[in-house]
């Protein structure tokens, strides 16, 4: 049955899982930022396994957030029998955030995490907010971080000490219909650190990730270096990229939508590609 652990899981893993809902069952009730994401589904989803309807979602709707992305939360969400709560954000009229310096992220979840506090101010006083960061995130470029520390946000996979694939795998032993999800990241990602972030890019980043979508691609991006698309796609689904049938549909789906050039990047896809553009010594968290 979904939600129960199988046999074979590693113990190791087991006691990960028991520790997670022993922190869920220490806080009693948590509001959780909820993307749709695999990261921030899996803690709410065990959340509510554990605390009923103490655990709520709260998902941030602005122009920076993919309709794909809201759709699928709020699927998820219904299926799961957990209240879901929208939150609007306007972190794109903030020129902090606009103007897209490598601390955006900082801006954009200080925001977030207002709104979810004025949330939980009216409706559960005493919920704690918790996102969706594992240990992975915390190896990477991530100004959201401090954001999330100034807010008191807990970061509850990370204490119970659990990684991206060990979600992954939990997953896929509870029969959760989250195991395979990509990554997921606001829009403004997809844009080069000091190009200026406006509805109208967001709405054209969004259309050509819509395109490559359709084409059957599971995991990818589309980077705007305008008038050049970068298309990032997972390394195991690189080679379809090259079929003359899927090129040609590709560059004519993204040249339809205003860009000059497209261009495969054979690196493929990887999470924080336009944080290497960035000295090591400015990837701090503080």
């Amino acid at each position: 049955m979904p939600g129960t652990i199988a046999m074979y899981m590693p113990s190791e893993l087991t006691a990960k899982l028991d520790h997670l809902r022993q922190l869920l069952a220490d806080v009693g009730e948590v509001a959780v930022a909820f993307s749709g994401g695999l990261d921030s589904a899996f803690v709410l989803k065990i959340a509510h396994e554990a605390l009923g309807d103490r655990a709520f979602a709260v998902t941030a709707l602005s122009a920076s957030y993919a309709g794909v992305e809201k759709e699928r939360a709020a699927q998820l969400a219904a299926e799961w029998g957990i209240v879901q709560h929208f939150v609007e954000t306007k972190e794109v009229t903030d020129p902090r955030y606009a103007e897209n310096p490598p601390t955006r992220c900082f801006h954009c979840k200080t925001e977030l995490y207002a709104a979810m506090a004025d949330l939980c101010r009216s409706l559960a006083p005493q919920a704690v907010m918790v996102d969706g960061t594992t240990v992975d995130d915390l190896g990477d470029f991530r100004p959201g971080l401090r954001a999330a520390k100034e807010a008191g946000v807990r970061h509850l996979l990370v204490e119970a000490d659990l990684h991206k694939s060990e979600l992954r795998e939990l997953a896929r032993d509870m029969q959760l219909p989250i195991a395979d999800l990509p990554g997921t990241a606001c829009l403004a990602s997809r844009f080069p650190y000091g190009t200026l972030i406006t509805p109208e890019k967001l709405q054209r980043i969004e259309a050509a990730e819509s395109v490559v979508r359709d084409l059957g691609f599971h995991t990818f991006r589309v980077r705007d270096h305008a008038p050049i698309a970068r298309v990032e796609i997972a390394p195991s689904e690189l080679e379809r990229v090259f079929d003359s049938t899927i090129r040609r549909q590709l560059v004519d789906g993204l040249k339809a939508l205003g860009f000059t050039y497209v261009a495969v990047d054979l690196e493929g896809y990887r999470t924080g590609a336009l944080n290497e553009v960035l000295p090591a010594a400015g990837r701090s968290h503080g």
